[in-house]
């Protein structure tokens, strides 16, 4: 019971909490306040009773005084001292001299808080009066308190009592009228939901017609329309499903081809049949982060035919074509099957050589040099020749992608072409 009022998970017993908790803190500041009133006015009254007793006392303490009866002033403070509303005693002469000073308690063992009265000590004598001294007495909160608390005890356990019984009619009454009839209403729709059985409908034990019943009218209104709806589209569904599946099957075999068709042409380059330049980075930049993880060297051939504009312009574009094809041809059998070839423009070629470094790239690349360089091409009882010019670039630790080897490689290419071509620049 404690922990649902403390850690409520529903409706009902959080609204408890709330109610409860108000009325709790509501009664609290009520008796704090009946409390604290009466604590002042207990104290007044203890007050008024001192002032009372000064007024008693004074007359033969002041007699003592001038008689300087020291005993008799000693046994006047010591029978105040034993009443009941008095905490301690201090007599002081005209000089301000401390003449008696009793206290019940200690410095270790003080009240709260210590009021006290202050009443002057007169002797009068041939109509004159004569100033003895002045009388101090004092009481504190622990008198107070020891009459106040027996009221309070017992307001206490009327308090205790009264709200125990709100608290249980409290809770009887939230799961008599919200917690049981929504538990219920709760059940009945997971028990649709998991059973999935529209024809069901909500039927709530609650006899009263208040908003639950409503609702739960509402929602087998609502059940009855999800139910004609279900049924219209399962008919339609079947329908769409027959024509759709004679379509679907019409339409899969020609999919298949087209897509085959359509990826090849896609990664391909349409003249030399290797990678073209969106297909190559797409499947460069994995390669190089794998090989920067594995703390492994990666490499960039950048490739360009030297004075190819002239072969075209002497020998034709068809020439041309079959000048890059055969070029295709004698750098592809040189490359291992992880290289990656690709053309990224109209006589530029690149490789992308993983877990190989600056040396190893460096042989390929005049290898690939040589072979093209001293390889003919015949075509219509033309001989054609050609040279190229290679830059070649190694990956770096900060490099993210293929593009920094491409800048790189793209410089020696560079330095290649102005330094005579038909050269590798490393």
């Amino acid at each position: 019971m404690r922990s649902r009022f403390f850690r409520p998970n529903n409706l009902s017993q959080q609204l408890l909490r709330v109610i409860f908790s108000i009325y709790l803190a509501v009664t609290l500041l009520i008796t704090g306040i009946q409390f604290l009133t009466e604590y002042v006015k207990t104290k007044e009254s203890i007050l008024q009773e001192l002032e009372q007793l000064a007024q008693t006392v004074s007359a033969p303490l002041s007699t003592s005084l001038w008689q300087y009866n020291e005993k008799q002033v000693e046994s006047l403070a010591s029978g105040l001292l034993d009443m009941p509303i008095v905490e301690g005693i201090e007599i002081i002469d005209q000089r301000a001299d401390v003449i008696v000073s009793k206290k019940t308690y200690t410095m270790a063992s003080a009240p709260l808080s210590i009021f006290s009265i202050d009443s002057s000590l007169m002797w009068s004598s041939n109509n004159k009066r004569t100033y003895l001294g002045s009388l101090k007495i004092h009481s504190s909160s622990k008198v107070v308190f020891d009459r106040i608390l027996f009221n309070f005890f017992l307001i206490f356990i009327g308090t205790v009592i009264n709200i125990s019984i709100l608290f249980f009619s409290f809770i009887w009454a939230f799961d008599r009228f919200l917690a049981v009839p929504l538990s219920e209403l709760i059940s009945q729709i997971d028990d649709l939901r998991l059973n999935r059985k529209t024809g069901r409908r909500i039927s709530l034990s609650v006899v009263e017609n208040n908003e639950l019943r409503q609702l739960q009218d509402h929602m087998n209104v609502m059940l009855s329309d999800i139910e004609t709806h279900q049924e219209r589209l399962l008919e339609d569904e079947k329908a769409k499903r027959i024509w759709l599946e004679d379509a679907v099957a019409k339409r899969t075999e020609e999919l298949l081809v087209a897509n085959e068709k359509l990826k090849d042409l896609a990664a391909k380059d349409s003249l030399t049949g290797i990678l073209n330049r969106g297909s190559f980075y797409d499947h460069a930049d994995p390669l190089l982060a794998l090989s920067l993880r594995r703390n492994m060297p990666s490499s960039f051939i950048l490739m360009d035919l030297d004075h190819f504009k002239s072969v075209n312009d002497t020998h034709g574009h068809f020439v041309g074509d079959k000048v890059l094809v055969h070029f295709t041809h004698v750098t592809r059998d040189l490359l291992r099957k992880p290289d990656l070839f690709g053309r990224i423009g109209g006589e530029e070629f690149a490789i992308f050589l993983p877990d190989t470094d600056l040396d190893e790239a460096s042989r390929l690349a005049e290898e690939i040099r040589k072979a093209v360089g001293t390889s003919v091409l015949d075509v219509d009882g033309k001989t054609v020749t050609c040279t190229i010019s290679l830059g070649v670039a190694s990956s770096e630790p900060r490099d993210i992608s293929v593009d920094a080897l491409l800048k790189r490689a793209d410089l020696k290419l560079y330095e290649a072409k102005n330094k005579g071509r038909d050269r590798v620049q490393i």
